[in-house]
């Protein structure tokens, strides 16, 4: 079980990602999926998550915070307003959040133990999608606000 640290890039928005099945001292390496949407290709969003993992972000100054929804307006991206990077996005279902965190904001793992895989999701029906993320997506999720 690791501890993964990321963030945006001037500190507004801090996270801690707990990954079971990765130690970045090991010789496994960690999954990741590039995105195909026009948001994920035009921000180079790389994603990560784990149905028993669990994210537990920070927020310093929630007016320096944009939620951005597109399409099907069923995830929330995090975006800072300050520096423009946007480390993790959540999914509300069931009366539940759950999240995919971006892999470009980890500060305590190498590229090098990431192995990347596209994923399109172009074409997909909502259900799917939604059901998709309640299987995949990281289910345990605490924002706080300082």
């Amino acid at each position: 079980m690791t501890t993964i640290y990321g963030g945006c890039h001037c500190g507004n928005i801090r996270y801690q990602f707990v990954r079971p099945d990765f130690d970045p001292n090991s010789d496994n390496a960690l999954p990741v999926r590039a995105c195909t949407c026009s948001f994920c290709i035009k921000h180079g969003g790389v994603y990560t998550s784990h149905p028993e993992g669990t994210l537990t972000a920070q927020i310093e100054d929630e007016a320096r915070i944009q939620r951005y929804a597109f399409g099907t307006e069923t995830a929330q991206f995090y975006i800072c307003k300050e520096c423009g990077v946007f480390p993790f996005v959540t999914s509300m279902l069931d009366g539940k959040t759950y999240a995919v965190v971006n892999v470009n904001t980890f500060e305590n793992v190498t590229p090098s133990a990431l192995v990347p895989s596209t994923a399109d999701f172009e074409g997909e029906i909502v259900e799917d999608r939604l059901a998709r993320r309640q299987r995949t997506w990281t289910p345990e999720i605490k924002i706080t606000y300082l």
